[in-house]
């Protein structure tokens, strides 16, 4: 800042002139208004399409981890076709790969469910005492979850999804049939079991497919040992790394094991995803240019509107650069008012949204039932002064305008 007797008297003849008595209050009201309504929707676009691309992930992730292990005669089936021993190097732990936090034995089977009204196909997902329940705890709600630690039972938990078409209610009984492997007649194997619990992920693509069980059921039902399972699910620390850690996981399961991403398994859900980060990019750009202008306008105009004083400085000796830099704070003012105010706005609308879930979608098609929100300090920041910065960077160039003034001119200037 340019310290000096001739500095201030300068900032304060332009800035002399009361905003409510001037032609610009209404431009300067309506660029801070730009500034706060584009600051409102880049925080929306940010927190719901972040927020909504982690949700997305986690849901996925938690009914099939983030990297599956499976035998190659699999054919990447739903349905476990070929057991795996558990004396596997990388079970319980995977220490040969940095990065994973967990790594749990399941298996599933096809399964009809029959009512005496109705019937339903589903994947019956066995799960043991090594899975990871944190999801289905936050997806629960009725009941409890499934007890798999001790001794063998019926116990099951089953999606809202289907609880509501088949009319089931915790505690009712589930009559369940098993197609016979490489039987010619179509003979079932029958299994009764006792829901616990009802869960609901808002993934509905997910919710009418599973239903989990004890594995020890599977095994059974398919003549297994006790050390088999189906595949494995590897639970990664960092969503961002999978690609990396899914070479890895590859490069150290044996020769006939076969490892896939859930970015692989689920391509298209994984690549929709991947356009809301051009998304919100585009929406960035486009406010921020908007509000650019709005911002260059409001300059532009307080500028002439002080022509005259402008005149008087230069007459003074007052060079054109400490005129243009008091433009520019005041303009930096303007835009700091305007996120001060978004930001305020922005944030309280999506800790609401956060807390209440006011915003409703359609699970058919965005997989959740409510709009998620995703809130960072570091994103909030980096938001505001990048703002900041290029608003103030699209000023340079009209805020130039002030050299071309001619103090004569601008003394007559009216």
């Amino acid at each position: 800042m340019l310290l000096n007797f001739e500095y201030f008297i300068a900032r304060r003849l332009i800035n002399g002139k009361s905003h409510k008595s001037s032609i610009s209050t209404p431009i300067i009201k309506i660029a801070i208004i730009a500034i706060a309504l584009g600051t409102i929707m880049m925080l929306v676009a940010i927190a719901t399409g972040v927020g909504l691309q982690k949700k997305i992930r986690q849901k996925v992730a938690s009914f099939g981890g983030h990297i599956t292990i499976s035998n190659f005669d699999n054919n990447n089936s739903q349905v476990s076709l070929k057991p795996i021993k558990k004396t596997q190097e990388f079970y319980p732990e995977f220490t040969a790969v940095s990065g994973i936090n967990h790594v749990q034995g399941v298996a599933t089977k096809i399964g009809i469910i029959r009512t005496e009204t109705d019937f339903e196909g589903v994947v019956v997902k066995g799960v043991g005492k090594d899975f990871r329940w944190d999801a289905f705890r936050e997806y629960l709600k009725e009941g409890r979850l499934p007890e798999y630690t001790k001794a063998l039972n019926e116990e099951i938990l089953i999606s809202q999804y289907l609880a509501n078409r088949l009319g089931f209610t915790v505690g009712d009984q589930v009559v369940t049939y098993f197609p016979k492997e490489n039987s010619k007649s179509n003979t079932f194997k029958l299994r009764s079991f006792d829901i616990v619990g009802i869960y609901d992920s808002g993934f509905e693509q997910l919710d009418k497919t599973y239903l989990i069980a004890d594995i020890r059921h599977i095994i059974r039902l398919n003549k297994w040992k006790k050390d088999e399972v189906g595949s494995f699910e590897v639970f990664i620390d960092d969503f961002d790394e999978i690609e990396q850690k899914g070479i890895e996981v590859y490069q150290n399961t044996p020769s006939e094991l076969d490892s896939q991403t859930i970015t692989l398994k689920n391509a298209s859900i994984f690549e929709w995803l991947k356009l809301f980060d051009m998304n919100i990019i585009g929406i960035i750009g486009i406010i921020i240019l908007v509000a650019g202008i709005n911002m260059i306008t409001a300059l532009l105009v307080l500028i002439l509107e002080r022509t005259q004083t402008i005149g008087i400085l230069k007459s003074l000796g007052t060079t054109n650069w400490s005129i243009r830099k008091i433009f520019l704070y005041n303009a930096s003012y303007l835009i700091l008012v305007g996120l001060f105010w978004g930001n305020l706005i922005g944030v309280g609308a999506l800790l609401l949204q956060q807390k209440f879930g006011f915003i409703k979608l359609n699970p058919e098609t965005y997989y959740v039932n409510t709009a998620p929100i995703y809130l960072d300090v570091g994103y909030i920041l980096l938001l505001n002064l990048g703002t900041l910065v290029l608003c103030l960077l699209m000023l340079l160039v009209p805020s130039y305008v002030v050299a071309k003034i001619s103090p004569v001119k601008a003394m007559r200037f009216d």
